[in-house]
């Protein structure tokens, strides 16, 4: 089971970024959040709830658009989560009203991921990418004692992405390889791909390179 903060269910997400536009007005000050991000956040949440209802019709049409809106949702949250909210730090109470886990503070044994993820791509069939993925430095292919697994993130953009925490997909890879499928619309875009290790207590360890593949 993953611990990433973010839901993986669309209606949560969604959820989660109106509860954003509720709340950041009243600390915009304190985390730097400007009002245009703010506007920016509410006019992604409103497309990606657009989106979400014309999915009735269930055409690959829609479903391409509302792969979009998510994405690009979940993108700018990922953004203002790293970027914005942790200067001056927050709260536990703040946490709770953004839709927020509060982190444990009770110090505990095996608080540091020092592995990396080191990985390899290859292409299976139509709309599949296989992840082979291990300790790097090692010849086996086992995760560490007392992991979760590897956390896969991966999103198909234009250009090459700042950093792996912009990246929009994600999912815990407990055991090598993984298999990422794509959607039809997907078929000869770019994808960029990076892996961290994640201990049982949630805590990640540095992330890899960033790897790209076309979909096929």
């Amino acid at each position: 089971m993953s611990n990433d903060w973010m839901p993986t269910r669309r209606e949560e997400q969604l959820a989660m970024a109106n509860k954003w536009v509720t709340e950041l007005p009243n600390h915009k000050g304190a985390w730097t959040v400007t009002s245009a991000e703010i506007t920016e956040l509410k006019e992604l949440a409103d497309a990606a709830q657009e989106a979400l209802n014309r999915l009735v019709s269930g055409s690959a049409v829609d479903v391409a658009r509302a792969r979009e809106a998510f994405a690009a949702l979940v993108r700018r949250m990922r953004f203002l989560h790293s970027r914005k909210f942790f200067s001056p730090p927050m709260e536990d109470a703040d946490y709770v009203r953004l839709g927020l886990r509060p982190p444990d503070r009770v110090r505990t044994e095996h608080t540091v991921v020092n592995e990396m993820v080191e990985f390899d791509l290859s292409l299976r069939g139509i709309r599949e990418i296989v992840v082979n993925f291990w300790v790097k430095g090692t010849d086996h292919r086992a995760k560490p004692a007392g992991y979760d697994g590897a956390v896969l993130v991966w999103d198909t953009l234009d250009a090459p992405p700042e950093r792996p925490t912009d990246l929009a997909e994600h999912t815990m890879a407990s055991r090598t390889p993984h298999i990422i499928e794509f959607d039809e619309a997907d078929r000869g875009k770019t994808v960029y791909i990076a892996l961290c290790w994640q201990n049982e207590r949630g805590i990640r360890g540095p992330w890899s390179e960033m790897q790209t593949a076309v979909v096929p």
